[in-house]
């Protein structure tokens, strides 16, 4: 099995705080899905990125409820805990 060491929140620095304090004011917490891209802040950005202009961007023709909706079954199709 792959180990991937991750940045606890209370360890970032720098550029990773600032992300993770990003996640904290947006969901309440850092979760796994964020740390496990810790030791690289950029990868982590670019990810979080693309995350929003899928799923909360307000100028996309689908509605968000929709797109999270796709984005959950997605993840239940591939048998993700996120």
């Amino acid at each position: 099995m792959a180990w991937i060491e991750t940045v606890p929140p209370e360890a970032a620095e720098g550029r990773l705080a600032r992300v993770y304090h990003s996640a904290v004011r947006r969901a309440g917490k850092v979760f796994g899905i964020v740390r496990l891209m810790s030791p690289d802040p950029r990868i982590l950005e670019a990810s979080m990125g693309l995350y929003a202009s899928t799923t909360t961007a307000p100028d996309s023709p689908l509605p968000r409820w929709f797109r999270e909706l796709v984005a959950v079954e997605v993840s239940r199709a591939n048998a993700c805990l996120y």
